[in-house]
């Protein structure tokens, strides 16, 4: 009987899922819903089986999760209580729950030593040294997340109403930003009293449009940005001995390397394969051998 296996790669917007057989093809995707364990944890299994049993439908099968193997790449796998209550509930016969960061670590580097940096809303670096992870960061918006997007977002902000006090001159982004609020500083304040990183994150693409056109507060905001996400990279580079490949994935990933400084610059290449193609790839890793040897 031929053996299935489920890579899953769940997020707070949305699962997909890739179904591939004993041999490593990927023969099914599928896609659902919102899959936070933290937030919603029954909403992210109800999703997680709604893409999984998608995937076995492209393929042409009858979903059969129960005999089914799975790795699951889920934001929020570092707190025990909602990984516990999501492990006892899923549908497959074996599975294991780890970070989102790891699978697309394994989709862009395979299997051998390297390093990624996921800067999107926010950041986290992973490298794999010697065999061993390594995480760096990710610690959240309020005390991390340096040169993400959120990060970039709020000193946009901050630009704007540093130039409506005539602190600092104006330049085409904070008058474009005060304009989104009828230039009425007080609904800044309001605004960013009650967001969330992704809120802040809106404002980024202004600030890489306007830079692309040699706006000085854009730039600014940009090369700080730039200089964090150096320093990150710094800190990889010294526990990979700056060997393997080095990834910057993510939003902003194809988008900060012209800012990045030139001994990372150069190192910068493009990853192998997606996330959703590293869930899979370990879960023929974990469970293929020890299905063989049960069989």
């Amino acid at each position: 009987m031929t053996r299935y296996f489920l890579g899953i790669d769940g997020g707070g917007t949305s699962c997909r899922a890739a179904l591939a057989d004993e041999t490593g093809r990927i023969i099914g995707r599928g896609k659902s819903g919102a899959s936070n364990i933290l937030t919603d944890p029954d909403t992210a299994l109800r999703h997680i089986e709604e893409a999984s049993r998608r995937a076995f439908e492209e393929a042409g099968l009858v979903p059969d999760l129960a005999s089914t193997s799975s790795v699951l790449g889920l934001a929020g796998n570092n707190v025990g209580d909602a990984v516990s209550y999501v492990s006892a509930r899923l549908p497959f016969r074996q599975s294991d729950i780890v970070s989102d960061g790891v699978i697309a670590l394994q989709g862009a580097i395979g299997d051998e030593d390297g390093a990624i940096g996921i800067v999107g809303t926010g950041t986290v670096y992973i490298a794999r040294h010697q065999s061993k992870l390594h995480s760096i960061a990710g610690w959240g918006f309020q005390v991390s997340d340096l040169g993400s997007g959120a990060r970039l977002g709020q000193m946009a902000l901050q630009e704007s109403l540093l130039a409506h006090d005539a602190i600092r001159p104006p330049t085409d982004l904070t008058r474009a930003i005060l304009a989104e609020f009828g230039n009425n500083p007080e609904t800044v304040v309001d605004f960013a009293r009650l967001a969330r990183p992704g809120d802040f994150g809106r404002f980024t693409p202004k600030v890489f449009e306007h830079a692309a056109r040699g706006d000085e507060t854009a730039l600014r905001i940009l090369r700080q940005g730039a200089a964090c996400i150096d320093e990150a990279l710094d800190a990889v580079c010294r526990l990979t001995r700056n060997t393997g490949r080095l990834c910057l994935l993510g939003g902003l990933g194809p988008l900060y390397p012209p800012y990045l400084a030139e001994r990372h610059r150069g190192r910068i290449s493009a990853p192998l394969a997606d996330a959703l193609t590293g869930a899979v790839t370990l879960a023929i890793q974990t469970f293929g051998r020890k299905e063989t040897l049960t069989a």
